[in-house]
């Protein structure tokens, strides 16, 4: 410090310029202390609150958990259901067949109401019961959980409880291969196609009179009803006659009924042989496109996800 800043009393304020310096440098080290300390404290917290959070899901993960151990399985959906047909049956149905695993690995199995295999219930546990809602249908579920559906087809399967590397099923009992009849029957109308494969090859059918109401004038309401079954009985006898005619000229042929679920039920008890397999469905319209509206509808395949 020179004499001068001594003689101008400049040295008294360079010290106290030199202390606040030194302060100030203190000040801003706390400062900076202090801040890190905060900063670490909002990560402990913010680390503890997601941990909170965690924990939070997971019990109520939990219990949702015991809930539905506790509740006897009344609020078991399924996952999913789709209604096969057409190229989309033939996809999933691919799927299926191409499916290769290790051996002993898929269980395939048809059920029947009331009368799940053991081996189903033991591989499906409480949505077991999904599986006998289903019935009659095929399972198939495998050890990983990967697959667990049910395919409720057109057709009867009939598959022992099997476990094997693949799935054990016939793709044809679930679309239309090959050639035969499918007949539309309603109380006023019917058609026969025959098939090869999806394609009509051939048709036949006819409309009938049959009354669909009662009139409130002249006619009782019993004498109604008893003419209007006389016309249904009329009309079943046709379609039996019609069904013999085809079936004299190719008789191995499989012929399925689709339809009116009391009609058909009435016609299929009269033919010798019976049909392959019967469904009812909802056809209606101009006679020809009713008949391929009902072929379509008959080869559809419910797939419901267990």
């Amino acid at each position: 410090m020179s004499k001068l800043d001594e003689w101008l009393g400049r040295a008294s304020l360079r010290d106290r310029i030199d202390e606040l310096e030194r302060e100030c440098e203190r000040l801003r080290e706390r400062y900076e202390a202090e801040s890190d300390r905060r900063r670490e404290a909002v990560r402990e917290r913010q680390t503890a609150e997601e941990r909170v959070n965690r924990l939070e899901d997971r019990i109520a993960q939990l219990e949702g958990e015991l809930d539905r151990h506790d509740d006897d399985g009344d609020d078991l959906t399924y996952r999913r259901r789709e209604t096969l047909r057409g190229d989309r049956l033939v996809d999933i149905l691919s799927r299926l067949d191409s499916l290769r695993t290790e051996p002993e690995s898929v269980l395939t199995a048809s059920i029947e109401p009331d009368a799940v295999p053991e081996s189903v219930a033991s591989a499906l546990g409480d949505r077991a019961r999904l599986a006998t809602d289903a019935a009659p249908c095929l399972v198939v579920v495998d050890d990983a959980g990967l697959v667990s559906v049910a395919l409720d087809g057109p057709l009867p399967v009939d598959v022992e409880p099997t476990w094997s590397d693949r799935i054990e099923f016939d793709p044809s009992r679930f679309r239309p291969a090959g050639p035969h009849f499918l007949a539309l029957v309603r109380s006023d109308r019917f058609a026969i196609g025959r098939y090869d494969g999806t394609e009509r090859v051939e048709y036949a059918g006819f409309e009938s009179d049959v009354k669909g109401a009662h009139s409130k004038g002249g006619f009782s309401q019993a004498r109604f009803e008893r003419i209007r079954e006389e016309q249904i009985d009329d009309h079943v006898a046709q379609a039996r006659a019609a069904i013999e005619d085809v079936r004299d000229e190719a008789a191995d042929l499989p012929l399925y009924l689709a339809g009116q679920r009391n009609v058909l039920d009435e016609l299929a008890d009269q033919l010798d042989p019976g049909p392959t397999a019967l469904a009812a469905v909802d056809a209606t319209g101009e006679t020809e496109r009713a008949l391929d509206d009902a072929h379509r509808s008959f080869w559809s395949t419910e797939l419901l996800v267990i």
